[in-house]
């Protein structure tokens, strides 16, 4: 087979972390494929020509969206002509769909077109499927319930199960990291998760962290928050400067924070199924500008947020969200959980049969099978 050419498209850390895996697996059978994208160090250090880095592309709100618009219709420019130049056999859109799905018109079937980790247009937007469905040859998903949505409209849709059952594992034995840490392994250990996005996390790190101290107050509990590697340190030190919990700050370990806590505080996102695979008990908690809220709370045509309640069909999870996200209220909620150890229990049940219901291990290679056979029928 004649040397194949890739263009990779993600914008934002979570969708790399799974193009990484993807273009591993991919250079693992075949290793002569050439691959260029957009994206950052993780992606680069596989052997992916990275063209733009993404750094600042990561978007949070309507007015987020706004101000960056400038820098995603140059980013477009660069990717189109880059395209041209390249002539790619395949692109590989992973994620960002707002920016993603309007690149597949401008592309208009020039290329074929494969995308991983679909749009949740499921939950809202669902004028995209159309898009997808003229746009799109091959959409690859995570989950099963997906492929049965896409394939109700006739899209050619391949389930491979999720890749994170690969990726979340914690780099060392809860123990040394408790030592390392100088924490007790006698008190409840309560891993704050606050996002991976500057905003986010100042808005939601403030009400995780008044949470926290009224948790303190009845129970003997010590903290950590997991800290993304690409977000300052300034943020979370300006947050915590007047907190006198005790608390210590772990960069990029998020597996080994959740590994050594009995209970997490959780931001909607990757995090919340990243958590259940851990089987660790915890809330969901999210809050946006109220104007975003406004603007994008009447497209979800869904009762819940969180991916593990998506998935079960029910709320096994609490959300606390917007309105409803009173310190008082989650902490109220929390102590009532540590002090149960049957609703714990129950909640540590019902997460691993959210995580047996996820497929099984290998997804990613999967994934890269799908797209080298996809490569070879050209």
């Amino acid at each position: 087979m004649a040397q194949k050419n890739i263009l990779i498209i993600c914008g934002e850390p979570s969708g790399e972390l799974h193009a990484t895996g993807l273009v591993n697996a991919i250079k693992e059978i075949n290793p002569e494929i050439r691959i260029s994208g957009i994206g950052s160090g993780p992606l680069k250090k596989t052997g992916v020509e990275i063209f733009y880095d993404i750094k600042g592309l990561s978007v949070m709100g309507l007015f987020d969206v706004l101000k960056k618009i400038p820098k995603f219709l140059a980013l477009k420019k660069i990717i189109l002509e880059r395209i041209k130049k390249d002539k790619p056999d395949a692109i590989i859109f992973v994620d960002f769909s707002g920016f993603n799905l309007r690149l597949a018109k401008a592309i208009n079937n020039t290329i074929p077109a494969i995308y991983y980790i679909s749009p949740q247009v499921w939950a809202s937007r669902a004028g995209r499927i159309k898009t997808i469905k003229k746009y799109i040859r091959k959409i690859i998903v995570l989950f099963k319930f997906e492929k049965e949505f896409y394939q109700k409209y006739g899209i050619d849709a391949d389930w491979v199960g999720q890749p994170l059952l690969d990726i979340v594992k914690p780099t060392m034995p809860k123990e040394e990291l408790l030592r390392n840490l100088k924490l007790s392994n006698a008190k409840t250990t309560v891993a704050l998760l606050p996002g991976s996005r500057r905003e986010e996390i100042k808005r939601i790190l403030p009400i995780m962290l008044k949470s926290a101290t009224l948790i303190a107050k009845e129970l003997n509990a010590q903290f950590v928050i997991a800290k993304p590697a690409q977000v300052e340190w300034g943020i979370y030190n300006s947050l915590i400067k007047s907190s006198h919990l005790n608390l210590k700050i772990v960069e990029d370990k998020p597996y080994d924070c959740m590994n050594i806590a009995d209970f997490c505080l959780v931001c909607s996102g990757t995090a919340t199924l990243e958590t259940a695979i851990m089987g660790k008990p915890f809330f969901l908690i999210y809050k946006t500008s109220l104007l975003n809220y406004l603007l994008y709370r009447p497209q979800i045509k869904i009762p819940y947020i969180g991916m593990v309640n998506i998935v079960a069909g029910e709320k096994i999870i609490p959300e606390f969200i917007q309105f409803n996200t009173s310190p008082k209220k989650i902490a109220g909620e929390a102590l009532k959980a540590l002090n149960n150890p049957s609703q714990l229990r129950q909640i540590k049940e019902s997460l691993a049969q959210i995580k047996y219901s996820l497929g099984e291990p290998g997804a990613t290679s999967r994934a890269a099978k799908i797209i080298c056979d996809f490569l070879k029928r050209g």
